[in-house]
């Protein structure tokens, strides 16, 4: 359906694609990953309009191929007057009643010639979208997506979430020979993800959807493309596999690393003494071995293995903070209540130490973000911070921290920084170097834009941060350096997430919005609801084995121990068949 051929692209500013090449074929199931920034969403823009880019290579698209989208920016219009059903089944009810209008347009005129014409190709327009039984098709997917129940509410009563998975169903009731979403994940809760899952699962063409959602990735794509570097990597199989092969290449590069230094270090030696000799002895022999030895270092280094999918760059995230809270509770909410058209939270009351990490969690829809703004705010009377307390927020409403309109350069002076050596030395750790920090804000991609929130929120010293869905389109290298980051803190966070990996690694408890109210619980009760209404405890179990092998490994590579490092590889490959 899809070829893409030695294909080159570049803004002014950045390289994106070297060369890259692969192929999407009927029954693939394909996940588009890699690092924030490296190009994923302009990619799939050239697929949807090859005529607006000016690219080396080739871009082949069968000329039949008919291609469905779902844009990660799409908006809910709470305005729109159709239900929900009347929304996936739009273009299918146009076309039925264009059908219905010629048909009785037929019994009147004695012109036939032209409204048989209309005829026919308003019955195949109606074919090629799959219009025979719309009705029912509409209402297995709703079924499939735990949305039944709704298709008679108004576009405008339900959440965001549950609009995303009827955008999905919309475009999949179309029958796209192709069909790309990206990123259609971001803010789902556990539920609503769960839907995504089996909608993507019992779809029968080609899919292409970028995602960084661990558990999409792990149970729902046969076919990998992977972009980093400016190469693009294609893999056969699951994420789960993909991700085994490149730490299998890590450890054999690792070890053939390790011998190329060692080789090196030695001819550097050769060659300190081949100097040496040469410039005490005037000798012609002295000089060729030198110039010998030196083209010797020369293939030695350019020998060395490039391996842009296994050494990938990590941001790394430092949340630090510049004082101790030394009130032992730093918050204190005391009959909160909140109301839009309804009622959202009611009497609502907790407190947090200063040293809890808690996961805010519930439905979409429910009151959390207003509640955590709130919070930031500190003008309602609900809302008690002590007074060492110095908070810093990362809002999935990212124009609320950051101004697009600056660069990231005058960001941070905005943000207090003093020099430009400060900033560069500062963001590079986040991935922004050299003519980056000259990109204006908006420029960015949303992964790009959340880790410069995390730069700013690492930057404030902050010992309370209030963070909105913070792993939202950060790819999962950078979800694995946030989890670090937050495992390390040592002041407070309260942290809104629908990422289950994120809040088990994470979070000492959980706040779940049930019925208008809050609740805690405990990590061990989250962990069974989870299993209960959710995910499949083996699965998780075994997730949790992986990753505490995935760690030795890790640990074994920097003590340089290969042998280790390969004995656990077997044990982890062990594990990964089993899911």
């Amino acid at each position: 359906m899809i070829k893409v051929d030695n294909l080159s692209y570049s803004f002014p500013q950045k390289d994106l694609y070297n060369e890259i090449s692969f192929a999407l074929e009927k029954g693939q199931h394909c996940a588009f990953i890699g690092t924030s920034g490296s190009g994923k969403s302009t990619l799939i823009d050239m697929i949807l309009d090859p005529e607006k880019y000016l690219f080396d290579g080739k871009l082949e698209i069968d000329p039949t191929c008919r291609i469905g989208y779902v844009s990660q920016f799409s908006q809910q219009d709470k305005t729109e007057d159709t239900t929900v059903f009347e929304y996936i089944g739009k273009n299918h009810i146009q076309i039925q009643n264009e059908i219905t209008t010629i048909c009785t347009e037929m019994e009147t005129t004695s012109d036939l010639e032209p409204l048989l014409e209309k005829y026919q190709q308003a019955l195949d327009a109606f074919d090629a979208i799959g219009g025979d039984d719309f009705e029912s098709k509409i209402n297995k997917k709703l079924n499939l997506a735990n949305l039944g129940k709704h298709k008679d509410l108004m576009i405008s009563e339900i959440s965001g979430g549950e609009f995303k998975l009827v955008q999905v169903i919309r475009e999949m009731l179309t029958h796209p020979d192709l069909m790309i979403m990206d990123e259609p994940d971001v803010f789902l809760d556990f539920g609503n993800l769960i839907a995504l899952k089996n909608l993507i699962n019992a779809h029968k063409e080609i899919l292409l959807i970028v995602t960084h959602n661990r558990f999409l990735l792990n149970h729902c794509f046969n076919k990998i493309l992977h972009l980093e570097n400016r190469e693009l990597q294609e893999f056969d199989g699951r994420f789960v596999d993909y991700n085994f092969s490149l730490l299998q290449a890590k450890i054999e590069l690792q070890e053939l690393s390790l011998a190329d230094d060692e080789e090196i270090e030695r001819n550097d030696r050769l060659i300190d003494k081949l100097r040496f000799r040469a410039t005490i002895f005037d000798d012609v022999s002295n000089g060729k071995a030198l110039n010998a030895r030196v083209k010797v270092q020369e293939r030695l280094e350019a020998r060395r293995v490039k391996a842009p999918f296994v050494e990938m760059k990590q941001p790394e995230i430092s949340l630090a903070i510049d004082t101790e809270i030394s009130d032992p509770i730093a918050l204190t909410v005391d009959d909160y209540s909140v109301a839009f058209d309804e009622l959202l939270l009611e009497k609502v009351s907790f407190e947090m130490k200063a040293t809890d990490k808690v996961a805010l969690i519930g439905p979409n829809g429910t009151g959390k973000t207003t509640l955590l703004r709130e919070i930031y705010q500190n003008k309602s009377d609900a809302i008690q911070i002590s007074d060492d307390v110095h908070v810093a927020y990362l809002s999935q409403l990212q124009g609320e921290v950051l101004d697009v309109s600056n660069t990231i350069m005058e960001e941070f002076f905005e943000a207090g920084f003093n020099t430009y050596d400060e900033i560069r030395s500062h963001v590079s750790n986040y991935g922004f170097e050299g003519e980056g920090v000259d990109q204006v804000i908006g420029s960015l991609s949303g992964g790009e834009k959340n880790i410069l929130q995390l730069a700013k929120v690492s930057a404030s010293g902050a010992n309370l941060l209030l963070l909105d869905e913070p792993t939202s389109h950060l790819d999962t290298y950078s979800q694995l350096a946030l989890e670090k980051a937050m495992e390390n803190y040592t002041g407070a966070i309260l942290m809104i997430s629908h990422d289950y990996y994120s809040i088990m690694n994470c979070m000492d408890y959980v706040l779940l919005i049930e019925g208008k109210t809050i609740r805690k619980m405990t990590m061990r009760k989250f962990r069974k609801m989870i299993y209960k209404n959710h995910f499949d405890k083996d699965d998780l179990a075994l997730e949790q084995k992986k990753k505490a092998v995935e760690t030795e490994i890790a640990l074994a590579l920097k003590a340089t121990d290969f042998e280790a490092a390969k004995v656990l590889s077997e044990e982890l490959e062990e594990l990964i068949k089993k899911l």
